[in-house]
């Protein structure tokens, strides 16, 4: 697995054996930034982070900085070695907890996030709660919540005053495209 573009791109990424850590495949990482455009000088959010590879994408594209949360033994120690071997330890935080403990956190401190990337699971069930979490004050003006999900596994529409702008597919894995409801009028 490689960092597909920006300064990094060609650059390998580690993964933990077996299945447990899925990495998004480079087609679909090459599609969510095709679809986002230029990286903000912005804070990125990756949740369910595994190697990283969302996060240090948008690093690797001109991201300001991220914050990986990543609560697998395994996936945080190839995150963390992703991360100094790219060159991007210092732009970046590495949360060892469960996603809904450091929403909250990350809430309590006011972080507001340009992009947000959210690649649970897909059968776990949990992105409605992570987007009502998020929600609108988790966001910076304009930003936007990616979701990686599966066919049978689809999204809300709406949630926490956050509407779906946008959905596409690759294969069976799906991209979801979340703003705030209230900045779609403007």
């Amino acid at each position: 697995m490689r960092v597909t573009g920006g300064l990094d791109r060609g650059r390998k990424l580690k993964a933990p054996k077996g299945l447990k850590t899925r990495p998004t495949a480079s087609k679909v990482r090459e599609a969510v930034f095709n679809i986002l455009g230029p990286a903000p000088d912005a804070d990125v959010l990756d949740l369910f982070a595994g190697t990283g590879s969302l996060g240090i994408e948008a690093l690797s594209r001109g991201a300001a900085h991220a914050v990986f949360v990543e609560r697998d033994p395994r996936a945080l120690a190839a995150l963390r070695r992703n991360l100094t071997e790219l060159g991007f330890a210092d732009r970046s935080v590495v949360v060892g907890r469960e996603v809904q403990a450091a929403l909250a956190d990350l809430a309590a401190a006011g972080k507001r996030f340009a992009w947000v990337f959210v690649d649970p699971p897909y059968a776990a069930g949990v992105v409605e709660g992570v987007l009502r979490a998020i929600g609108c004050h988790g966001l910076a003006a304009g930003g936007v919540i990616i979701v990686e999900h599966d066919k049978r596994n689809v999204p809300p529409d709406e949630s926490g005053g956050l509407i779906l702008t946008d959905r596409r597919y690759y294969g069976d894995t799906g991209l979801s495209f979340y703003r705030c409801q209230q900045g779609l009028s403007a």
